[in-house]
C-alpha cells in the first residue's frame, strides 16, 4: 500500500467515526486532488529551463565552425568583413557565395556546434563534478579568474599583518 493512501485511508477513519459518509467523502476527494496538484507540480519544468531547452533547439541561434581553420560563425554577431548583418542565421547564407573569411573554405566545410549557451563537453559528463561541467566556458572564465583576482588579494592583504 502506498504511503499516501494509507494517509488517506486512516483520514477517512477517522472522518467515518466523526462525520457522516458524504462529508467524508468529499475529504476523501480533497486530499487525492490536493495529492495529483502537487505530484503534477513537481514534473512541471521551471519556465526558464524551458526557454532555454528552446533556445537550444533553434536551429537558427547555432553556432557553425569551419573545420579547416576553426573560424565559428556566430549568428549573433554576423561577419562585418564580408557584410553579413548580426542575427543572421548559417541557413540563411548563399551556399554558393559564402566562403569562410579565413580560409576561403565552403558552406560544406562548416560543423554546428551548438548555441552560445551550451556547456561545453559531452552530454553525458555534464553532470559530474560540483556543477561547473553545467557552466558555459564565459561562466567557467569568470569563476576561474575571480578566484585567482581574489587569492591574489589575499596574499597582498598579509602584508598589512606585519
Amino acid at each position: 500500500m502506498h504511503p499516501s493512501s494509507r494517509a488517506v485511508s486512516d483520514e477517512l477513519e477517522s472522518v467515518e467515526q466523526s462525520e457522516p459518509a458524504a462529508e467524508a467523502a468529499e475529504t476523501l476527494e480533497k486530499a487525492a486532488v490536493s495529492d495529483e496538484l502537487e505530484s503534477v507540480k513537481q514534473s512541471e519544468p521551471a519556465p526558464e529551463t524551458a526557454v532555454e531547452a528552446s533556445a537550444e533547439t533553434d536551429p537558427r541561434t547555432h553556432r557553425f565552425e569551419c573545420r579547416s581553420c576553426g573560424y565559428v560563425y556566430d549568428p549573433e554577431e554576423g561577419v562585418k568583413k564580408v557584410g553579413i548583418d548580426a542575427g543572421t542565421a548559417f541557413s540563411d547564407l548563399d551556399p554558393l557565395s559564402f566562403r569562410c573569411p579565413v580560409c576561403r573554405s565552403k558552406v560544406a566545410a562548416f560543423r554546428d556546434i551548438g548555441p552560445r549557451t551550451k556547456a561545453s563537453g559531452f552530454e553525458e559528463n555534464l553532470n559530474y563534478g560540483l556543477g561547473v561541467n553545467r557552466m558555459t566556458p564565459g561562466q567557467k572564465n569568470v569563476l576561474i579568474f575571480g578566484s585567482l583576482a581574489l587569492g591574489f588579494a589575499f596574499f597582498l592583504s598579509l602584508y598589512s599583518l606585519r
